[in-house]
């Protein structure tokens, strides 16, 4: 029967992928498993989009088989995408995390911002004792930080 099987990565597209990897592989610590250059007939099929080249990064997440894929389009006019998390079209992926707030700090002394001033303590509900934070990549996407509940 067709159907989804299974999760392998969520997609970002980046103004400057130096930047980005600063940020998802210096800072979060997410592990570089390839970089190059992609495009050609069956990625601009796929995007139903005429690109030149295009950077791509492929970032393995700890403790899952996901994995996030970083794209940077070049030689083809670009706009910014990035909006409150209330906005539709807007997107954010969430990514489990231990010592939130030494990550935040590490975050934050990197010179990267986040929606709130610190990680929030959930207080009630299915995620009561959890926290959590959005973190803003170098071009506003949100990557949610959640700290399991202890």
């Amino acid at each position: 029967m067709a159907g989804v099987v299974g999760f392998f990565h969520a997609g970002v597209t980046v103004s400057d992928m130096d930047a980005s990897l600063r940020f998802y592989r210096d800072a979060l610590g997410l592990e570089l498993l390839s970089s190059g250059v992609t495009g050609g007939p069956h990625a601009e099929r796929i995007w139903n989009i005429g690109v030149g080249p295009v950077r791509v990064a492929f970032l393995a997440v700890p403790g899952s088989t996901a994995q996030i894929e970083l794209f940077e389009f070049q030689e083809i006019e670009r706009h910014s995408a990035s909006a409150r998390p209330c906005d539709y079209g807007a997107g954010h992926f969430c990514l489990y995390v231990e010592e939130i707030d030494v990550l935040h700090r590490r975050l934050s002394e990197m010179g990267f911002a986040s929606r709130s001033q610190e990680p929030v303590e959930i207080l009630r509900g299915p995620h009561a004792g959890a926290k959590a934070l959005y973190a803003i990549d170098p071009d506003g996407y949100h990557v949610e930080l959640y700290e399991r509940p202890s």
